[in-house]
């Protein structure tokens, strides 16, 4: 039977608890991330945890942070948990909390912009080209349809928002907020990663429409942090029924916002108990996108 991780309670200084991830401090410059199984849709955090969701992002990224290394340095130390510096003691309570789901990372400090790169027209980019032509700052081809392949992808940040919705902003706004050199960089490298990874990803029969990335400053070295190319900051489809026009059925939380949708919720606290279904549902398609991306079944 697959058990589920809510929420940490380790002796460590805990930082922050995320939507979805814990943070705590583990020592000079160094951070102990655990993704656990939260899930939160219209940014609310749902009561029903999805089973060994935190084990797929937190493999998925690590499977990334290998692949991307020579493109760019990360921040991942270990996730190793015998190789982090913790005793035994501490290994043993809290074994069920930490493996398969944790990192050990270097503290950087994270520029205050989302580095969000689309290479489909979906989501609120659809919306806003439908309402003006362009998506950002980025004056689109007329005629471009629902989900169709954008035929360069584009940069589109936006604002780190502590509460509710990330801002969309453009180029010239992320500049402000990081400075011109810094942003013309995190610019080319997100593109770059994005390509990279979509590259691959089709050859596993996945389509990556778009993502988001987060950058850090470590001892004055730019770095890839938090996470990767993730179901949670990607929308993943299916390669073999992608038709451009349309909805794209998909391989991440979509099947629980489309639950959500239907259920009539207004989208604010609290939110509802998930059926069984959908939990299930939702808990087999997380690991099915972590079998083709990495070839190899969850542990």
């Amino acid at each position: 039977m697959k058990t589920t991780v809510w929420e940490t309670h380790l002796p460590l200084p805990l930082l922050n608890r995320g939507k979805v991830r814990d943070i705590y401090e583990a020592g000079k410059d160094r951070l102990l991330i655990v993704t656990t199984d939260r899930l939160s849709a219209f940014d609310v955090v749902l009561p029903s945890p999805i089973p060994d969701k935190g084990k797929v992002l937190n493999q998925i990224s690590i499977f990334w942070f290998q692949k991307f290394k020579t493109l760019i340095p990360n921040h991942l130390i270990t996730s190793d948990i015998r190789r982090m510096g913790f005793d035994e003691a501490f290994l043993k309570a809290h074994a069920r909390a930490l493996e398969g789901r944790s990192i050990l990372v270097h503290r950087a400090k994270p520029l205050p912009v989302e580095c969000v790169v689309r290479g489909y027209l979906a989501g609120s980019g659809w919306k806003d080209y439908q309402k003006t032509g362009a998506v950002c700052g980025h004056v689109l081809p007329k005629g471009l349809r629902q989900c169709e392949e954008l035929p360069e992808p584009i940069f589109t940040p936006a604002t780190k928002a502590t509460v509710g919705h990330d801002l969309n902003i453009d180029f010239k706004g992320a500049a402000k907020l990081t400075g011109k050199a810094v942003a013309e960089k995190i610019k080319r490298l997100s593109i770059k990663i994005f390509k990279e990874g979509t590259r691959f990803a089709k050859t596993r029969g996945i389509l990556i429409a778009d993502t988001k990335f987060e950058f850090g400053i470590f001892k004055d070295k730019l770095m890839l942090i938090d996470e990767a190319l993730t179901p949670d900051s990607s929308r993943f489809w299916p390669k073999a029924s992608y038709r451009a026009g349309q909805d794209q059925p998909s391989f991440d939380k979509q099947i629980v916002r489309n639950f959500l949708i239907r259920s009539g919720w207004n989208q604010t606290p609290p939110g509802p108990v998930l059926p069984k279904g959908i939990v299930d549902q939702t808990a087999r398609a997380y690991r099915e996108v972590y079998r083709l991306l990495t070839g190899k079944n969850l542990n």
